[in-house]
Order: structure tokens, then C-alpha cells, then sequence
């Protein structure tokens, strides 16, 4: 017997689903789906907020100097008037150095940031900018389940679709 629905699709096909679909799941706390990829996606969501949850106090506060340039009140990079080799005039950014406390994930959740990887998507928000998904599993989702010992996620029926009456369901977050 199979271990994995295939949901009439090739491997390929079926994987990049999957992780889009689980991806959606963490960044907007539900979606609506067919039955039997509900399934499929509430075991890969509920097995990576496991592994999340374990791993969730697993770093180190570290001092780490940075050097970046120097922002006026405006928020624009403070420039000054520089002279090359041969005589002539330029601009030049302004560099501060700046000591600033940062995580650094120890060895095994460096891995299970790895292996969420592997099953999510990256994705970038409205502004452009990349979303930092495992560290909003780590930071936000998995302290809220750290009591309870799996299922955290549900799966509600909404009923048939009106074209081929497959059956529609709620995946949601708990």
C-alpha cells in the first residue's frame, strides 16, 4: 500500500503543492483545500511545528559588530567629499561600527531550520522583503503550542465543491 496520496498528480507536481499549500499554512493560518491534500499538508504542518517546538530555546545571545553606513535624520546615507589617485573629487559613504546582540541558532536547530526549509517556500511580503518563516515557527508559533503534545491543526468541512463535488475543508491552526 502506498504511504503517500498521490492526488493525480506526478511527484514533482504533487511536492511543489504540498509546500505551497503548507506554506500558506503557516503565513495566513489557514486555508481551504480539498479533502485528501488537507490531509497530506496537516501531517507535513504538524510534524515541522514539532520539530520547531523542540527546538525553539535551542540558541545563544552573541555580540556581533557590524559595520554599516551612517543615516542622517532623514534616514539618507551621510556622504563626504573624498580625492582619488589622480586629483579628482568624489563622494563616499560614511561607515559607523556598531555592536549589536544577535541569535546564533546552536547545531541542532541550525538543522531543523534546514529541514523546515526543505519543506516550505520561501516568500516575500508586500514590501518586497523575504519573510523569515522558520523563525516565525521558532518565535511565534511554537511557544504557543509548547503545552500541547501534537494535533495543531484541524481540519473542518465546508462542503462540496459545486463543479466535480469534491469535498472542501478549513485546514486552520489552532
Amino acid at each position: 500500500m502506498a504511504r503517500n496520496r498521490k492526488l493525480g498528480k506526478t511527484t514533482s507536481q504533487r511536492l511543489a503543492m504540498l509546500r505551497t499549500q503548507t506554506t500558506d499554512l503557516i503565513l495566513n493560518g489557514k486555508i481551504t483545500t480539498t479533502e485528501a491534500r488537507a490531509k497530506e499538508v496537516k501531517a507535513i504542518a504538524d510534524s515541522i511545528i514539532a520539530l520547531a517546538i523542540k527546538e525553539k530555546d535551542n540558541f545563544e545571545e552573541v555580540e556581533v559588530k557590524v559595520t554599516r553606513a551612517k543615516l542622517d535624520s532623514k534616514g539618507n546615507k551621510v556622504t563626504e567629499v573624498a580625492k582619488s589617485k589622480n586629483g579628482k573629487e568624489f563622494l563616499k559613504v560614511v561607515k559607523e561600527e556598531v555592536t549589536e546582540k544577535r541569535q546564533k541558532d546552536m547545531p541542532s536547530r541550525l538543522n531543523a531550520r534546514r529541514k523546515i526549509m526543505t519543506k516550505i517556500n520561501k516568500v516575500k511580503d508586500s514590501d518586497g522583503k523575504n519573510v523569515d518563516l522558520p523563525a516565525k515557527l521558532f518565535n511565534e508559533i511554537a511557544p504557543k503550542y509548547q503545552d500541547k503534545n501534537g494535533g495543531y491543526t484541524r481540519i473542518i468541512k465546508l462542503g462540496k465543491r459545486r463543479g466535480d463535488s469534491a469535498e472542501i475543508v478549513l485546514l486552520e491552526l489552532l
